[in-house]
């Protein structure tokens, strides 16, 4: 035998060799996949995922290991390992609805909105697609592109409380609250669970005044769930004395300051407001406090001094506003703007 013959017929068996180990690895793949399998069937996810890994450490291409191992690492709430055998899975078949579906739901989760809607628009069976790409485009604060997909999407899915409510909040970033006040109401009324949806209704019934309405929603907010936190009792509190119920409301505000005595905001918003209502012996309460607080408070002095002027206590009243001034020459501004609007 030549030389030239055994050379090809040493090719020949080394190619038999590798054709043999190839179809050794595949088999061995196949094995393992199996194995994943059956340890999924029995809920056993974590072994499973490593007889998937062993798969697919045997067949790089091997799809189905891929698809499998996704679904095992997500059932383990392993997200980061899901993306990544589902981002493979993509690399080798670029039109696998398995993967564009999971690659859209997790880039989402992951916050990775520009991704989330690159791989929702290549959905085609996926009912879900739509709603990811509106939410998406809100969390971009694309908020007039979102708009026009949510009023689509809420037409065709009137009983989806997420809709309604993105839709709601895309409204309150637009500045239109009445349409944003209208959708909050329809998404509540269809998910009554959700604490934060009615607290933000009711801030949203406050800033337009409704303080009746404002008392309901802070109330249910915390009928389901919302903790009954500083902030929420301030609102509350306002929401009170504003809609007129003036004791309970103090009675709330009182407890706010009590638990953060060197805060004079409350005092003072009270003290205008009732001023305000011309209810000058309320006001002056108020002043009084704040002046108990710090003696050289002249914005709170100011205050009273028009309450004395209100009350017929004319020299007095101006006699305080003066003496204030000489404390805090910035509410000469104050005086000022007052001269100017009486006259």
């Amino acid at each position: 035998m030549n030389i030239y013959m055994k050379t090809i017929l040493g090719i020949i068996f080394l190619l038999n060799l590798e054709v043999l180990a190839n179809a050794q690895q595949a088999d061995s793949a196949v094995y393992f996949y199996q194995k994943g399998i059956s340890e999924k069937a029995q809920s056993r996810w974590l072994l499973a995922s490593k007889y998937f890994d062993q798969a697919i450490h045997k067949n790089p291409s091997y799809t189905a290991a891929y698809i499998e191992n996704g679904y095992a690492n997500l059932a383990m709430r392993k997200t980061d390992a899901a993306l990544r055998n589902f981002t493979k899975l993509n690399e080798l078949d670029a039109s696998n609805p398995i993967a564009i579906k999971e690659l859209t739901e997790l880039f989402y989760n992951y916050h990775q909105y520009q991704k989330a809607i690159q791989f929702a628009e290549k959905c085609k069976d996926y009912p879900d697609a739509e709603k990811i790409i509106a939410l998406s485009l809100f969390q971009l604060e694309e908020y007039g592109k979102a708009e026009k997909k949510l009023l689509t999407l809420v037409e065709q899915r009137p009983t989806d409380a997420e809709l309604l409510y993105t839709l709601g909040k895309t409204y309150l970033e637009m500045q239109l609250e009445p349409q944003a006040i209208k959708y909050y109401e329809k998404a509540i009324a269809l998910k009554s669970t959700e604490s934060t949806w009615s607290f933000e209704l009711a801030l949203l019934y406050f800033a337009a005044e409704n303080y009746a309405s404002a008392i309901i929603y802070f109330n249910k907010a915390t009928d389901q769930g919302y903790p009954k936190s500083r902030e929420w009792k301030e609102n509350v509190g306002f929401s009170y004395v504003y809609s007129g119920a003036f004791e309970t409301g103090e009675k709330m505000l009182a407890e706010v300051h009590d638990s953060k005595p060197g805060d004079t905001d409350i005092y003072r918003d009270l003290a205008e407001f009732f001023y305000g209502r011309k209810q000058y012996d309320k006001s002056l309460g108020y002043c009084q406090k704040l002046m108990e607080m710090n003696m050289k408070d002249g914005k709170a002095l100011y205050q009273a001094g028009l309450c004395f002027q209100k009350k017929g206590q004319t020299e007095k009243g101006k006699a305080m506003c003066d003496k204030a001034i000489e404390m805090d020459p910035s509410l000469n501004n104050l005086r000022t703007k007052r001269m100017n609007a009486s006259m």
